[in-house]
């Protein structure tokens, strides 16, 4: 058990309400679950393909002795209850365009340096569009909080969780124990980028280095090679957030 898991928080209510009933559920198996840090901070980057994707990524890093913490919308954190729990769970609250409730996200990211904790950052931005479910172009957000705090960017996969809900559809309850899979990479090298100015063309190179090592690990668990060239919905005439046209 991590140092985070073991220090006494609200992840130990949490957890004992929300994991019985996810184990009912859900089978899951970590593959490479000792390359996420036991401590320190970081960016865990998955790929993003259910909207039950982001309960998955938690109870695989509770189990890995991490407490989760995602980056959340400020006006989440008025939500009567919700946001309650939301403070109390340490997620942290952003505005991408500026708020009182909020901050950026690179600057909410100086926080995760100075506590040492990680959080979960989807590449993507939102469930990708790619018809097979490989991770689309990446954002460049990620990166850019990386590169600015010289946080390391862990690439994390995992397949499955389509059949638990699939993508901007209904949760399926049965058949019961349905398997997921998360696979946990390596850090990902950034070097190359240190002392660049982050600029569009550094961000976005940096960017496509991190959706390879995401989408490697992809492979590894669907046991296929992805598309040589990666989706990009802005060339299908697709939204880039919120539901779309297949």
């Amino acid at each position: 058990m991590g140092v985070e898991r073991s220090r006494p928080s609200i992840y130990w209510l949490l957890s004992s309400i929300a994991i019985p009933p996810f184990s009912a559920l859900v089978k899951l198996r970590v593959r490479h679950g000792e390359r996420l840090p036991q401590e320190g901070p970081f960016i865990l980057s998955p790929n993003h393909d259910s909207e039950f994707d982001p309960l998955i990524m938690g109870v695989a890093v509770w189990r890995l002795g991490r407490q989760p913490r995602f980056m959340a919308k400020g006006s989440l954190f008025t939500v009567p209850v919700v946001g309650w729990l939301l403070r109390k769970s340490g997620q942290i609250p952003v505005e991408r365009e500026g708020s009182a409730r909020g901050m950026d996200p690179v600057s909410a990211a100086a926080h995760l340096t100075e506590r040492g904790q990680g959080v979960v950052v989807y590449p993507e931005g939102s469930l990708t569009r790619d018809p097979g479910l490989w991770p689309m172009r990446g954002r460049t957000g990620a990166v850019r909080i990386a590169l600015t705090h010289g946080l390391p960017i862990i690439p994390a996969a995992h397949w499955g969780t389509q059949e638990v809900m699939p993508r901007y559809g209904k949760l399926r309850v049965f058949p019961l124990r349905k398997r997921v899979e998360v696979a946990i990479g390596e850090p990902v090298d950034l070097s190359a980028f240190a002392g660049r100015q982050l600029d569009s063309k550094t961000l976005n190179e940096a960017t496509e280095v991190v959706m390879q090592a995401i989408t490697a690990l992809c492979e590894e668990l669907r046991g296929a090679q992805a598309p040589t060239e990666r989706w990009d919905p802005s060339k299908h005439q697709q939204k880039e957030t919120g539901r779309f046209e297949s």
